[in-house]
């Protein structure tokens, strides 16, 4: 029986078993098509044209990574399936309240400063996140040819996604919102971690009843992402607050002299 345990050992097992693929594509599908349904409602409702052209492109590329995904279950003759509630990780987070919620985005009203300080910073952790996430993956399937093209485009986009945001919150704290900001930071990177974490633990439990894993595989790994959120609610969770000037010229938006 197959008991590798590392994180490469199982991206591999889970993409080639197609119950497990069709899976994570279906979960990192809805996943973005919600994202960009979202960045399409926020832009709308932006009145700085200059923010609401980059969110506008946010969404636009979460558009777009969500037919990648579609795209790889079709080439493997899979259908998307419905993502359980439980692994379900952006209706999670707005559950616990991180962000806007759907309700709100379905008015017409233009959002205020605070509103847009709240989608930002909710970018700005879930796409540290995404990043990490996405940067793994490349590592892991670099030589595949369908799903290491996909995630290598993807892991670009979010290179200019976290860039934007740390750009804008370094803006928006030179307007004299630095303090609401770090305290929304602090929240909503704990809360992001929590959610990270039962949401690790309702895809991971799917996932081991698809590939037949054994109960004490489970209990291990079950372990492993507990132990992983308690490193990152005592530690590493700061990561997700800091905010860095990026190194690329305007990051999501048009070049400085257009």
């Amino acid at each position: 029986m197959n008991f590798a345990l590392s994180p490469s050992a199982i991206f591999r097992e889970m993409a080639a078993h197609d119950g497990s693929f069709q899976l994570f594509c279906s979960v990192a599908a809805k996943g973005e098509a919600q994202g960009g349904w979202e960045n399409d409602r926020i832009a709308s409702r932006t009145m700085d044209p200059l923010l609401a052209a980059k969110i506008a492109r946010h969404g636009a590329d979460e558009h777009k990574h969500g037919r990648l995904f579609g795209a790889l279950l079709r080439k493997r003759g899979l259908d998307a399936i419905e993502v359980p509630a439980d692994a379900d990780y952006c209706m999670q987070l707005e559950e616990a309240g991180i962000g806007l919620s759907h309700a709100r985005l379905r008015q017409d009203r233009p959002l205020t400063d605070e509103e847009i300080l709240r989608y930002l910073v909710h970018s700005r952790v879930t796409e540290q996140r995404a990043f990490e996430e996405i940067t793994q993956q490349e590592e892991v399937f670099r030589g595949d040819p369908e799903l290491g093209k996909a995630v290598s485009l993807i892991a670009r986009d979010e290179v200019e996604h976290l860039a934007y945001c740390h750009d804008e919150l370094l803006r928006f704290r030179e307007e004299g919102h630095g303090a609401f900001i770090d305290d929304l930071l602090h929240e909503y990177a704990k809360v992001e971690i929590r959610t990270y974490r039962d949401v690790s633990i309702a895809v991971m439990t799917r996932m081991g009843r698809l590939l037949g894993w054994s109960p004490l595989k489970q209990r291990v790994l079950r372990l492993g992402i507990h132990c992983l959120y308690w490193m990152e609610r005592l530690w590493t969770w700061r990561r997700m607050t800091v905010l860095r000037p990026s190194q690329r010229s305007n990051p999501m938006g048009t070049p400085a002299s257009a």
